[in-house]
């Protein structure tokens, strides 16, 4: 370990152009014109794992966007590790929100700033970059490798989905690992043992055939704006219960452990929620703790509707059209086919009469369980007390990686959440950063990491 970190010291400026010429890429999956950016940030992640010594690197075209893969399996009667990670990115909306330009990296305060630094570029060049070290320092891996890079994680992730059905033996493994979650705080290193699941609807609700002026048909006129907000408002009410009929059956009640943890609250996330959201107060189901209602509970939230006119100014409009994003995070019990077709036909009992409702399923995934038993979870565990002096402590997360899911069902092997980031990185949000401090330890805990699953 002395040889790595004198390797990583020694090279930790190299290190950071690497990361930064990457994030200069817009790689944003969902928006058509960023295809080629898209693709270019792929061809980058070849070149990286063509550089560090990573055999059969290559572009796999898809349907979508083109998936990353190489693979080092030179160790003999060691075990095989599969890595994943995603270079594709979120929007950059409200652009006016962010301190610099989301893809020019800014180094400030100990951290770089920009779209994709915490979610997902940095942590995939963290492991990156422990796997040159070992190459550099000792000549050879302690472990067989195979590399999957995505492009499509922010959109769906359609592509890989079919990759992994249609070619597992090509992805056999003793183990997956997973670099795309975060720690509670620089200080307090963390497994991730649960994550949510999710579906992402669009309701789009239709009144009349054109926009109509509200003076002329005010009165007689269904509006589209008014029913989604009378829908939404009966999806969920003020104390954050989901009123979808079934939804809560087959919520698994959690161990006796965890709802001790979630009830003490050792690391005082209540606190930490309500000054890293800068609000005064925490909303929900009240009758559950905070850490639960954030990771192993249900949740619905509309994050944005479109319709009627909202310039500056007035226009007397009644709109022929509303729109509304609407998405669900579930618990690993609830399987996201099963629960849209139960929010499908909630939305649609919910409508006013007058109105026509479509709901449009873009995109789903299912949540996970791990084990903290196996092996490779427990070396995962060695090294971050290795690196962080402290052991790392166990949770749920309530974010969704359906990779994880897959991994689980399809491969049938342990997956180790094992990520860098912190709870104020700002992911999917303006100003977007990933610390320094944190990646460069993350590479010290992945080295170590490797080393110790051989």
């Amino acid at each position: 370990m002395n040889q790595i970190e004198t390797y990583i010291q020694g090279h930790e400026s190299q290190f950071l152009e690497d990361l930064k010429s990457w994030l200069r890429i817009p790689s944003i999956s969902t928006l058509p014109e960023h295809a080629g950016d898209v693709q270019r940030a792929a061809e980058y992640a070849v070149e990286q794992l063509k550089r560090l010594g990573i055999e059969h690197a290559e572009l796999i075209q898809t349907k979508g966007h083109p998936l990353v893969y190489g693979e080092w399996l030179q160790a003999s009667n060691k075990p095989t590790l599969l890595i994943y990670g995603h270079y594709d990115v979120q929007p950059v909306d409200p652009i006016e929100l962010w301190d610099s330009a989301p893809f020019e990296p800014s180094i400030r305060n100990g951290n770089i700033y920009s779209r994709g630094a915490a979610d997902d570029k940095g942590q995939v060049m963290v492991v990156l970059k422990a796997l040159e070290t070992l190459f550099k320092v000792n000549g050879t891996l302690p472990v067989n490798v195979k590399v999957l890079i995505e492009g499509e994680e922010e959109a769906g992730g359609e592509s890989i989905e079919h990759y992994i059905k249609t070619y597992p033996e090509r992805l056999g493994c003793d183990a997956a690992f997973i670099c795309d979650t975060h720690m509670p705080s620089p200080e307090v290193p963390a497994l991730i043992t649960g994550l949510r699941g999710i579906i992402y609807t669009e309701v789009i609700v239709q009144g009349a055939k054109q926009d109509l002026h509200s003076g002329t048909y005010g009165g007689v006129a269904p509006n589209p704006l008014h029913a989604l907000s009378i829908i939404i408002s009966r999806l969920k009410d003020a104390d954050g219960h989901i009123h979808i009929p079934g939804l809560y059956d087959h919520v698994r009640k959690a161990s006796h452990e965890e709802k001790s943890f979630w009830e003490q609250d050792p690391l005082h996330m209540d606190e930490a929620f309500l000054r890293e959201m800068g609000v005064s107060q925490l909303s929900g189901e009240l009758e559950y703790p905070p850490l639960e209602r954030v990771s192993a509970r249900p949740t619905l939230e509309v994050h944005g509707i479109v319709g009627g006119f909202t310039g500056d100014g007035a226009k007397t409009v009644i709109p022929a059209v509303a729109k509304a994003k609407i998405s669900m995070r579930l618990p690993p019990d609830l399987k996201s086919k099963e629960v849209f077709k139960l929010f499908e036909q909630t939305v649609k009992d919910a409508a006013p009469s007058g109105v026509s409702v479509e709901v449009v399923n873009l995109h789903g995934g299912e949540g996970v369980l791990v084990s903290t038993d196996s092996p490779v979870m427990k070396a995962a565990s060695a090294a971050l007390e290795e690196v962080y002096r402290t052991p790392p402590v166990y949770l749920r997360e309530g974010g969704s990686v359906p990779i994880a899911a897959l991994f689980d069902e399809v491969l049938n092997v342990p997956v180790v959440l094992m990520g860098f980031g912190l709870p104020d990185d700002n992911l999917h949000a303006p100003n977007e950063k990933y610390s320094l401090q944190q990646f460069f330890n993350g590479i010290r805990t992945v080295a170590s990491f490797l080393q110790k699953m051989a």
